[in-house]
């Protein structure tokens, strides 16, 4: 079998990129197209993957002119599940999913890998489930919170791990858990009802597959296009009053230095300032909780301020997919880290 280098993969949604990167730091591979007609993460796609074919708007693609790839992963839009926004899961004119089970019955991938809000659990989850099954794919899937990866803030995401029933695996040795749930070709015509009790957690289990990490945890609501940074100490190094310990140096951060000194000590590299000469929210600090190389969204020339937030808003850490994706491969030893913890 080829080593997963060689894989292809193709991004749907892909927005600033950050499930590609993760999905890439995983199982290797190149992106052999992406799609996305926001105009705002076109232009950060052109600008980091100029010579990569960027599809534009997946409603209107025809699948059969499309390069088939072994992978197709994508953070299709949030809004119709989050709860920061009206709720209307698969009645929202936003909801791509349809289209995306399109793409995957005609290209056939070995893996699909997705990413949405938490809330998507609770909201059209069902669907997807029952699509996946019906096309061959036993789904595996994961919630994992940005701080579980070391970042300052909470930010909730679905981790969905899809694997075509006739792939022996793609590189990887998969670990075997006793504890998490899947939902297959076995499951195939299991009416949406039920299919939808297998995912909220009848019989006391949890609402996610394979999801030990969640338990106990507050429900955040998930941030879907407002800045990860919501969760931490807007004024950051500003003028603010703050409490610092006695002893403690005080490096602007206040009751957040711990968080913001870890992330620090992850990323590489120092934390930018939480505010702009005008005391509105950097772009740059939001790009930097999200675990984004530093300019990866704020260099990008043309793209103003509010669709750098809005790029940053709508995507997902790489770290936090990194996390989830090896956890539901390797769920053994992320349950034995969770059991430390």
């Amino acid at each position: 079998m080829s080593p997963p280098t060689t894989l292809r993969l193709g991004s749907l949604c892909t927005g600033y990129g950050g499930l590609d990167m993760a999905v890439q730091q995983v199982f290797g591979g190149t992106l052999a197209w992406v799609a996305d007609n926001d105009p705002g993460a076109a232009g950060i796609l052109a600008h980091h993957y100029p010579q990569v074919p960027n599809l534009g708007d997946i409603t209107a693609t025809d699948w059969t002119e499309v390069p088939p790839v072994d992978v197709v992963l994508g953070g299709y839009p949030c809004q119709p599940f989050s709860t920061a926004g009206k709720r209307k899961g698969t009645a929202d004119a936003r909801h791509l999913w349809p289209h995306i089970a399109r793409a995957l019955r005609v290209l056939r991938p070995r893996v699909a890998i997705f990413e949405n809000v938490a809330n998507h659990l609770r909201l059209g989850f069902d669907t997807v489930l029952c699509d996946l099954a019906d096309l061959g794919f036993d789904a595996e899937w994961d919630v994992v919170r940005a701080d579980q990866a070391g970042a300052p803030h909470q930010r909730r995401r679905l981790i969905i791990l899809a694997t075509a029933a006739d792939t022996s695996d793609l590189g990887h040795e998969r670990g075997r858990s006793t504890r998490g749930r899947r939902f297959g070709p076995a499951d195939h015509g299991v009416p949406a009802a039920d299919a939808e009790r297998h995912v909220s957690g009848d019989h006391g289990e949890l609402p996610a597959g394979r999801n030990a990490l969640q338990r106990g945890l507050r429900d955040d609501a998930p941030r879907c296009g407002a800045a990860a940074a919501a969760d931490t100490d807007r004024g950051g190094r500003g003028p603010e009053q703050h409490n610092v310990p006695e002893g403690e140096p005080d490096t602007g951060w206040g009751r957040f230095a711990p968080a913001i000194a870890r992330w620090e000590a992850a990323t590489g590299r120092r934390a930018p300032w939480a505010t702009d000469a005008h005391h509105r929210l950097s772009p740059q600090f939001v790009e930097w909780m999200m675990g984004l190389p530093a300019g990866h969204v704020t260099d990008v020339p043309g793209l103003s301020r509010t669709a750098q937030l809005k790029a940053l808003g709508n995507g997902v850490v790489p770290q936090q997919a990194t996390h989830a994706l090896r956890s539901l491969l390797h769920p053994a030893g992320a349950e034995e880290r969770a059991t430390a913890a």
